[in-house]
């Protein structure tokens, strides 16, 4: 018998599902090969959708990337002076882009990141020793989760917000782990329910699970709220009472627009708590260089640092990290410049502030035209787009969820596969996500460029009505421009 079949395949491989890149996803990149054209508003990819990268990044990139465009005598003519000196400040820590790193990254870009967050918080950091940098924030909660996750002969939970990122479904069932879910209130702007969260404690353990983590995501994905100081010291708390390690999903902390929430870490809020939360709560902070205005998703940029975690249980988590060697330096590069950017007074100073407000006003114009053009819809309902996202609720006819089932399909999955043949827009279902029983969304990304935004949410309007008309009437036919 083969070594690689289905029937000799892990069963926490086969467990694992990850719709952002599932069944409408693969329909969309079949759709690209018969030459069709395909707007991917399913993950939230800045560039993809023509997000201009932000120029102090890409000059200290280029110049650590071709260290002899140093050596050139017109340097100064060509690039800024501090982007000059950053490179050069990067590549003396790094010698060069192409080089392994210790396995926690670059101690400069470790200092770095624990001076941004000692910025940001007012909370001293435990040092770059408790700093990691990885490839992407994923591949920092997947080695946060390891570190919690025992696996076999072990019935290890860890609590998410449903919705959630299916990151988090996908890397528990993969580590053999149970994912135990706390839903948020939609009807309160996905608010969040401590009393829920509790309740989904004492069902695992009545259940014989063991709950080791707490995640939240803030600001949230897909839902995209924010979480109040009130909220975010209640999470503090549950966590101390209940010995959990709390992990801070905070990667769309610039993201927040117009009359939104302002973002308050949950480092900050551990911090003003004190007493003994504050010097036992066991706290994961996730950050990235993809999201916010730099939206660098390429570059798999991440870091995790760890808040009153053993110095014991850091050398594990360091031992884990040396098997891959090394995070990717370009990556660590981008992230540095991310929590050190051009300050008042460098060179470069006004044309990153400059770039950096124009992507964050544009992102805000986009979230409030897509929430409205949603909300326009009979059956729609759309809590205001935050982080990246737009996670819209929708009442299918009965028609239609009759139609799905007939084709084996989960109705949201059938309805967005829909939106995808008429009209090129590719979204991700709300079933991939975790949604209450009797509910259906999709999440779409805020991101395709504003001149395309009228075209956007006008193919959106058209392909829903069309949609609503055609399924109130017998099963089971084709919405016009659809192979459903």
């Amino acid at each position: 018998m083969p070594a690689l079949e289905i029937a000799r395949t892990s069963p926490n491989i086969l467990n694992t599902v990850y719709q952002v890149r599932g069944a409408v996803y693969l329909a969309a990149q079949e759709r690209e090969r018969e030459g069709k054209e395909v707007i991917y508003t399913s993950v939230g990819n800045p560039h993809g959708l023509g997000q201009i990268p932000l120029t102090f990044l890409r000059q200290v990139l280029a110049l650590c990337m071709a260290p002899f465009l140093l050596d050139d005598p017109a340097i100064a003519d060509k690039f800024p002076a501090d982007a000059i000196l950053r490179a050069k400040e990067y590549l003396a820590s790094v010698v060069s882009l192409g080089a392994y790193t210790d396995s926690r990254g670059a101690p400069l870009v470790r200092k770095q990141v624990a001076e941004f967050l000692e910025r940001r918080d007012g909370l001293k950091s435990p040092g770059v020793d408790n700093i990691f940098l990885t490839d992407g924030a994923s591949a920092a909660v997947r080695l946060g989760l390891q570190m919690l996750i025992r696996g076999t002969g072990f019935r290890d939970g860890i609590l998410v917000p449903i919705p959630q990122y299916p990151l988090y479904s996908a890397s528990i069932a993969l580590l053999g782990g149970v994912l135990i879910p706390y839903e948020l209130d939609e009807e309160n702007e996905w608010g969040l329910s401590l009393d829920s969260i509790r309740t989904a404690i004492a069902k695992a353990r009545n259940d014989f699970i063991c709950p080791r983590g707490l995640v939240f995501i803030n600001p949230g994905n897909p839902t995209g709220q924010q979480l109040t100081a009130e909220q975010l010291k209640g999470l503090v708390t549950i966590c101390h009472e209940e010995d959990l390690c709390l992990l801070a999903d905070e990667v769309y902390q610039d993201n927040v627009y117009g009359n939104a929430r302002p973002f308050i870490s949950a480092r900050k809020v551990l911090g003003e708590m004190g007493g003994a939360a504050a010097e036992e709560v066991q706290l994961l902070t996730f950050h990235t260089t993809s999201k916010g205005a730099l939206g660098e998703c390429g570059l798999r940029g991440g870091v995790v640092e760890l808040l009153n975690v053993p110095d014991d249980v850091v050398g594990q988590m360091y031992k884990l990290a040396s098997i891959n060697l090394s995070p990717n330096v370009p990556g660590q590069v981008a992230l540095g410049v991310m929590v050190n950017p051009p300050a008042p007074g460098d060179v470069s100073y006004p044309l990153w502030a400059k770039e950096r407000q124009a992507v964050l006003d544009s992102m805000g114009r986009r979230a409030a035209a897509i929430t409205k053009a949603l909300n326009a819809l009979p059956g729609v309902s759309c809590v205001a787009a935050g982080s990246l996202y737009a996670f819209p609720s929708i009442t299918l006819p009965a028609r239609a969820i009759e139609c799905a089932k007939e084709k084996g399909l989960v109705p949201d999955v059938f309805y967005c596969l829909a939106l995808l043949d008429a009209t090129g827009i590719a979204t991700t279902p709300g079933s991939g996500f975790g949604q209450k029983d009797g509910t259906w969304h999709f999440r779409t990304t805020i991101l395709p460029p504003e001149d395309k935004m009228d075209y956007f949410c006008q193919a959106i309007s058209d392909f829903h009505l069309a949609f609503m008309d055609k399924y109130r009437g017998p099963c089971c036919g084709s919405v016009p421009g659809s192979k459903l």
